[in-house]
C-alpha cells in the first residue's frame, strides 16, 4: 500500500510545549499513518520522547490540538483518556517493570486493571503475549532475576497485553548488546507482522532504525529537518542529518546540532 493510501492515526497541528523556560516543540505539526513503522530519531533534548508521550496525552501541549483516529484527545478527562490508551501499548525505555511482581503478574496487570476476565483466561493470555516474544518459559520468574534484553521483552509483552491497535516504544534497545539489540528488532517487526500494529519508535540506534522503519522522521531542535525512507534518510542532503546518522560531533565542518542531554 502507498502512503498516500494510509489514513493518519495521529495528528500534531500548531504544538507548542515548554518546560519552564525551555521550549522543546513550537509551532510542530506532524502527522503518523496507520499500519507502518515510524521512527523517530534526533539527537538528545530535540523532543523526541516528549513527542512520543504528548501523542497518547502523557503529557499535554501547552497549546496546539492532538487527534486520534480523526477524534481530539487533548481536552480529554483522564477518565476519557483511559479509553484512548487502551488502544495504545507503551515500551518505556526501562521497562518499567514491577519488583515484587513475578513475570506472569507484570503481563497480567493491564488485564487485572481494564478487563473482567476470569482468572483462567487471564492466564491463557498472558501465556500467549510471552510465547509472541519467547518468554513463556520464565512465567514464574521475578525482574531481578531476569537479564536487561529479558525484561525488555517482558515489558513488551506487558505492552501488547491488551491487543493494542497501536505500540509505542521509547528507546527499546538502549542499554543492551548487539545481538539483544537485534532480538528485540526482531520482536518489532515479529509484533508488526502478526498483530498489524501501528509502531512508533523513538531510537538513536540508526542499526534498528534502518531494519524496522518503514518511515524515518529526524527532529532537531523541536523541529522535523527530515523524514523518509531509511534510503531517502542515508542520502538526505542536509549536513546535520549526515553527522547525526554518521555518528559525527556536533563541530564537525563547524555545523551545530543541538545535544542537549
Amino acid at each position: 500500500m502507498n502512503s498516500e493510501d494510509k489514513k493518519a492515526l495521529f495528528e500534531l497541528n500548531g504544538i507548542y510545549k515548554s518546560f519552564g523556560k525551555v521550549k522543546v516543540l513550537e509551532n510542530f505539526n506532524f502527522s503518523i499513518q496507520a499500519g507502518r513503522t515510524t521512527v523517530i530519531i534526533g539527537p538528545s533534548g530535540c523532543g523526541k520522547t516528549v513527542l512520543l508521550k504528548l501523542l497518547i496525552i502523557l503529557l499535554r501541549p501547552d497549546k496546539g490540538q492532538v487527534f486520534f483516529d480523526g477524534r481530539r484527545i487533548d481536552r480529554l478527562t483522564e477518565q476519557k483518556l483511559i479509553e484512548v490508551r487502551r488502544r495504545c501499548g507503551f515500551l518505556f525505555q526501562a521497562g518499567a517493570l514491577f519488583d515484587s511482581q513475578s513475570v506472569a503478574e507484570n503481563v497480567a496487570f493491564m488485564l487485572w486493571e481494564h478487563t473482567r476476565l476470569s482468572e483462567r483466561d487471564i492466564h491463557r493470555i498472558v501465556h500467549q503475549k510471552l510465547q509472541l516474544v519467547g518468554m513463556e518459559h520464565m512465567e514464574g520468574r521475578f525482574p531481578s532475576e531476569l537479564s536487561g534484553g529479558q525484561q525488555k521483552r517482558v515489558a513488551l509483552a506487558r505492552a501488547i497485553a491488551l491487543s493494542p491497535e497501536v505500540v509505542l516504544y521509547d528507546e527499546p534497545t538502549t542499554g543492551l548488546d548487539p545481538i539483544r539489540a537485534d532480538t528485540i528488532n526482531e520482536l518489532i517487526l515479529k509484533l508488526n507482522h502478526e498483530l498489524n500494529i501501528t509502531s512508533i519508535v523513538v531510537t538513536h540506534d540508526m542499526n534498528s532504525a534502518y531494519k524496522i522503519a518503514d518511515h524515518i522522521v529526524m527532529l532537531n531542535e523541536g523541529q522535523i529537518i527530515a523524514e523518509g525512507t531509511a534510503d531517502q534518510i542515508r542520502s538526505y542532503p542536509d549536513e546535520r542529518v549526515q553527522h547525526f546518522i554518521h555518528g559525527q560531533s556536533d563541530e564537525y565542518n563547524g555545523v551545530k546540532i543541538n545535544l542537549k542531554t
